[in-house]
């Protein structure tokens, strides 16, 4: 539950860095410095580059914030090798 003194804000990872911590640009252009929270840390949530997160920013201190939320999308699908030709190839010989 986020308190009133927090905001709720759109963000894209653009660069991941140690200690689970990553840089973040808004929607609106600004860059912040995010961590990780707790529960995604116990659960293994991983993180990457180019992902949309949740992040909750402090009122006090704008270049700081928590991400809370990784959104589900669309990622590339890993192509395999069609396992068919080769068979084929070895049958030939």
């Amino acid at each position: 539950m986020i308190k009133e003194n927090k905001w709720l804000k759109e963000a894209t990872v653009t660069e991941v860095l140690p200690d689970a911590k990553y840089r973040v640009t808004l929607d609106n252009g600004f860059q912040l410095l995010a961590y990780a929270s707790g529960k995604m840390k116990k659960r293994y949530i991983k993180i990457m580059k180019k992902d949309r997160v949740s992040v909750v920013v402090s009122v006090d201190d704008h270049k700081r914030g928590r991400i809370i939320h990784r959104h589900k999308t669309a990622r590339p699908e890993k192509k395999f090798a069609n396992h068919e030709s080769q068979i084929i190839h070895k049958k030939e010989k």
